[in-house]
Parts: C-alpha cells; sequence; structure tokens
C-alpha cells in the first residue's frame, strides 16, 4: 500500500489539529475518565452514558479530524470519516437508544486486558510518542484522535457484559488499516493498535460467548 504523505506531512496535520481544537484534548480526557468510573461504580444510566460517550468521540474524530484535516493530505479520509461517524452512531443507536450494551467490570484475564487498553490510550501511546520524538501538538491524542480513540473503546468493550457484535466491525477494520502507520510512518505507538485489534476482538468474542452460555443456561 502506497501512503500519499510523508511523515513531516502527518505530524504536521495533527500540529494543526491540536492547536485548532484546544481545549477538546482535556474535554476528552475527563469524558474518557467519567466513562472509566461509570464502567467500574455502576449507575441507572451508566451504560447509555459511556455508549453516550464513545458515540462523541467516534463522530468528533470522524468529522473533525478525519474530514476537516487529515482530507487534505488524503482523500480516503472522507471515507475513514464516514466510517467513524457511522460507528458513532452504531454507539447511539445500541447503546444509548436499544440499551443494547451494557458494561459489567468483574475481576478476571479479560477485564484486566481492558484496563491495560484504556490505560495505553491515555497515558503510555502520549508517553511512547514523547520518547519517540514527535510528542505533543504533533501527536494522535487521546479522545479526538483515531488510534487511541479506537484502543480505548477496544478497552471499554473488554468490560462490556452484552453487545451486538457488528460493533466490533469498524473498529477491527481501524486497527488493521490505522496500524499500518506503525511500520510505514514511524509511528511506533499504534502497534499497541493492531493488538488491541488482534486480541481485543477474540477476547470480547470469548466473553460474549461465554455470556449468551450463561443466559440460555
Amino acid at each position: 500500500m502506497n501512503i500519499p504523505f510523508t511523515t513531516g506531512q502527518f505530524l504536521a496535520i495533527f500540529q494543526s489539529y491540536n492547536q485548532a481544537i484546544w481545549p477538546m484534548q482535556v474535554t476528552a480526557y475527563i469524558l474518557g475518565m467519567a466513562a472509566i468510573y461509570l464502567a467500574v461504580r455502576k449507575s441507572r444510566n451508566s451504560d447509555k452514558i459511556i455508549c453516550g460517550i464513545l458515540a462523541i468521540m467516534w463522530i468528533w474524530t470522524g468529522a473533525a479530524y478525519h474530514i476537516s484535516f487529515f482530507s487534505s493530505i488524503n482523500k480516503a479520509a472522507y471515507a475513514f470519516g464516514a466510517l467513524f461517524i457511522m460507528q458513532g452512531l452504531l454507539f447511539t443507536i445500541y447503546g444509548v437508544i436499544k440499551s443494547g450494551i451494557s458494561f459489567k467490570v468483574a475481576p478476571s484475564g479479560i477485564a484486566a486486558a481492558g484496563c491495560i487498553l484504556t490505560v495505553y490510550s491515555m497515558v503510555v501511546y502520549p508517553v511512547i510518542g514523547q520518547l519517540l520524538g514527535h510528542g505533543y501538538p504533533q501527536s494522535p491524542v487521546f479522545g479526538v484522535t483515531p488510534c487511541p480513540v479506537t484502543i480505548f473503546t477496544f478497552g471499554l468493550l473488554l468490560w462490556a457484559e452484552k453487545m451486538p457484535r457488528r460493533i466490533l466491525l469498524i473498529p477491527l477494520f481501524w486497527s488493521l488499516i490505522g496500524s499500518f502507520a506503525a511500520f510505514s510512518l514511524g509511528i511506533r505507538e499504534d502497534i499497541g493498535l493492531l493488538a488491541a485489534g488482534m486480541a481485543g476482538t477474540l477476547l470480547i468474542l470469548i466473553k460474549n460467548r461465554q455470556f449468551l452460555i450463561r443466559k440460555h443456561a
């Protein structure tokens, strides 16, 4: 696959984007921490709020990052943006409107994997970027750029007690497309994206199957 832009152009887009949307990055971290808190401390509407937060992140990233900024160096960003917006709508429909997604954090290896991915997306990811010489603002930021949003989503979905499997399709697709940057552009922190997509999808499907077996037992 040939990339129609250089690493310098790619990082310059992040710089322009991060400077233009400030302080949305702070808001994204607040929303991310709220989603984690609500997953751990269940309340009446916590599942809907978590899905609403994920919907906001996906729709924002699709419209603000992909379509408004990334499209200036890669026309495929219009299609990527549409997919991200679609994913946000899926969280809205299945999680907020239909209440088809619920979260329950119980001690288990799968829950621990979810914790690892959420921490990676919020803390480890930007630290790796800084160490590799493309720290903020020339770096993807949690909650408002594609790869951290996708890793965070897999982390939360590993805590999901029930969910439709179609929710996984777009995040899995992006984990394959987005991680290509890790090898082609030197964005090594995106290697975690590929791991999140592969391992996350497998573990979520296993957990979903276990839930269905218990439900019909």
